[in-house]
């Protein structure tokens, strides 16, 4: 049995006259009534009565038309499903991000995606950098916002933003009235840092800032979110070197200055399995570096 016949069937059971069925079809008669043989032959009944009074369908005929007009309403709907996910209009999006990325523009480009696309479903995941490192080469996540470009060769980043750092103190730090800090005179302050585990591409980028700087940061409490950064260092418990971001966080007690000739840039990757091919997260991608081309200090790199 095969979809064309399953579709000379419901024509003929419409029109019940093989000469009108065929035209529809744009067919000869001849062709259809071997058709409809096949496929009687293949169900094992007969679905039409053929006499001089003309065609009728029988009670099997009957019953089949409904499976019949089922059957080829589900394989549209397959078609169209297919189609669909091809052109990356439908299915189901698993992305992780570091919290960070709540204040660098991910629920506006969250927004802007579901506008475009409102048959995709978007599920975000908070996790650290390594995490979420995983979570891609397991299958696990379609695409990441990680703190670093140096990912294993199966997968493929782009620089999707990039800002400086700043120092974060405590509101009543004596340091706190300042326009802009040096990071040298914080060397007798603890530091609150960035896990290493959670993020070693971060925690050696601020260390090695504090190295140039001719010190070697105290540090005192390591947390595994930059939200944990900014409380702990909004309750007195250290000062922290973090990117300009979190500034928007307004968490009360902390207090945000930019760092005196600090050249060295805080940046987020948007990370993704090269293969296989999957339209919705390529479509997904595209608006963050569509919108990372508007900023100046956002460029964008393929590959690690």
């Amino acid at each position: 049995m095969e979809f064309r016949h399953l579709r000379y069937f419901l024509v003929l059971a419409e029109e019940l006259h093989f000469g009108r069925a065929a035209r529809r079809l744009s067919i000869s008669q001849p062709p259809l009534s071997l058709n409809i043989q096949q496929l009687e032959a293949s169900v094992g009944a007969r679905l039409f009565e053929r006499d001089s009074k003309g065609v009728r369908l029988t009670a099997a005929g009957r019953a089949f038309r409904e499976s019949a007009t089922a059957l080829l309403a589900q394989a549209e709907e397959a078609r169209l499903l297919a189609r669909e996910i091809e052109a990356g209009a439908v299915g189901r999006l698993r992305v992780g991000f570091v919290g960070s990325m709540l204040y660098r523009g991910l629920p506006q480009r969250l927004r802007e995606f579901q506008a475009r696309y409102p048959g995709i479903q978007v599920a975000l995941t908070e996790l650290n950098s390594q995490e979420q490192i995983d979570g891609l080469l397991h299958g696990r996540l379609d695409a990441a916002f990680i703190h670093t470009g140096r990912v294993p060769d199966e997968l493929a980043t782009r620089l999707i933003h990039s800002e400086p750092f700043v120092c974060c103190m405590p509101e009543d730090h004596p340091l706190a009235g300042r326009r802009t800090i040096r990071l040298t005179e914080l060397r007798g302050d603890p530091f609150v840092l960035f896990s290493r585990k959670a993020s070693p591409d971060y925690y050696t980028r601020i260390v090695d800032m504090c190295a140039a700087e001719g010190f070697y940061p105290q540090v005192r409490h390591e947390v595994r979110h930059w939200l944990s950064v900014v409380s702990l260092v909004s309750q007195g418990m250290g000062v922290a070197v973090v990117p300009a971001a979190l500034q928007r966080s307004a968490m009360a007690g902390a207090a945000f200055r930019p760092l005196a000739g600090s050249t060295v840039p805080s940046e987020v990757y948007c990370a993704w399995k090269a293969l296989p091919d999957h339209p919705a997260r390529d479509h997904f991608i595209a608006i963050f570096a569509a919108a990372a081309r508007k900023k100046p200090s956002a460029g964008a790199t393929d590959g690690s």
